[in-house]
């Protein structure tokens, strides 16, 4: 399988699991804790592997992904600190699906076929190294990846770093 089959597959099972939860499924936990661990673990496969191979290709739009996994990674967060029964949470729940919406759209069709043309043939190789990567997320739970110094937060100031920018 190709990195970005992989990413287009897991992109439509975040998407129906903010579904589920948009359309009053919400109210359980279970479902919350599935959709945190699914994108977080997403967002780390993205921004240690396949962000820094596809970010010579698509510079802006890869470091506008990085911004939007910030913010996205914000969202989740408040998402999970309230309840399902609280005035916000649905509020909460539109914000975030909009967000992944907008972000999913700009990947596959601005990121995804660049990297497509820059990987070739690495493309399978690095799905096997994703998939590793993403099962090793997902076993760890959201809360390791998405708290402070986790992956998903130290790997999106990565590349601003590395271009020069000073960090706050």
């Amino acid at each position: 399988m190709k990195a970005t089959a992989l990413l287009k597959k897991q992109h439509d099972e975040v998407q129906t699991i903010l579904k589920s939860i948009e359309n009053g499924g919400g109210h359980s936990n279970e479902l919350l804790t599935k959709l945190a661990t699914s994108l977080v673990a997403h967002m780390v496969i993205e921004q240690e592997l396949f962000y820094p191979e596809v970010l010579k290709t698509k510079e802006s739009v890869t470091l506008e992904a990085y911004e939007e996994h910030e913010v996205a990674r914000f969202a989740l967060k408040r998402l999970m600190k309230t309840k399902p029964s609280g005035r916000t949470f649905q509020a909460k729940v539109t914000t975030l699906k909009e967000l992944i919406e907008h972000h999913i759209r700009e990947e596959e069709s601005e990121i995804f076929p660049a990297a497509e043309k820059a990987l070739g043939a690495s493309s399978e190789e690095l799905c096997a190294k994703m998939t590793k990567l993403f099962d090793k997320s997902v076993a760890a739970g959201y809360e390791q990846a998405v708290g402070r110094g986790g992956p998903a937060v130290t790997s999106a100031r990565a590349p601003i770093a590395v271009h020069g920018d000073r960090l706050p």
